[in-house]
C-alpha cells in the first residue's frame, strides 16, 4: 500500500465510530487465551443490492479501550436482493495471546477502501461499471441464522 495507508496493527477506535460498522465484543478474558491459526466468520446476511461486499476484522481490545486489528478478510457476493444467505469470510490466520482483561472484537462492514477495491453494488462488471448503488445490509444472528466466528485456541 502507499505510504499514506500504513500497514500493520493500528488502533481501530476512529473507524469504530463510523455508523456503517457493526461491532461484536466479547466479555473480558478471565485468563490469557492464545488464538493461533485460521480465522473465519460465518455470516448470515442479506443485501438490497445484487452484488455487495462483506468485510470482517478481528481485533484485540485492550483494557484501556484500544482496539488493535489482528487480521481481516473480504467476500464479494452476488445474491438475490433481500434473501438471507450464509457467507463465509476467510480472515486468513493469526497468532495472538489475548491477555486476561482483554476482549475479542469482530467488526463487520461492507467496505474497507483503499484496503479493498470498491464494489459499486450494481452487479456491473468490475472495472467498467459506472452506476453506484447504496447497499442496505441486514446481518442475522438468531437460532436459525447463527452467525459466528471460528478460530483455534492453543492449549496452555
Amino acid at each position: 500500500m502507499t505510504p499514506e495507508f500504513r500497514s500493520g496493527p493500528h488502533d481501530q477506535r476512529p473507524i469504530e465510530e463510523r455508523p456503517d460498522l457493526l461491532i461484536f465484543t466479547s466479555e473480558p478474558m478471565g485468563r490469557d487465551v492464545e488464538v493461533t491459526g485460521p480465522v473465519k466468520l460465518t455470516l448470515f446476511a442479506s443485501s438490497s443490492a445484487p452484488s455487495t461486499d462483506f468485510v470482517a476484522r478481528f481485533c484485540d481490545v485492550h483494557p484501556d479501550g484500544r482496539s488493535i486489528n489482528l487480521t481481516d478478510g473480504i467476500l464479494r457476493v452476488r445474491s438475490q436482493p433481500g434473501v438471507p444467505a450464509e457467507h463465509v469470510i476467510d480472515l486468513w490466520a493469526t497468532s495472538n495471546v489475548f491477555l486476561a482483561g482483554h476482549r475479542m472484537r469482530v467488526q463487520v462492514t461492507s467496505s474497507s477502501f483503499p484496503r479493498w477495491d470498491r464494489n459499486l453494488n450494481t452487479g456491473e462488471p468490475a472495472g467498467t461499471g459506472t452506476a453506484i448503488e447504496v447497499a442496505r445490509q441486514t446481518v442475522l444472528h438468531d437460532s436459525e441464522h447463527p452467525s459466528h466466528l471460528t478460530f483455534s485456541v492453543a492449549r496452555s
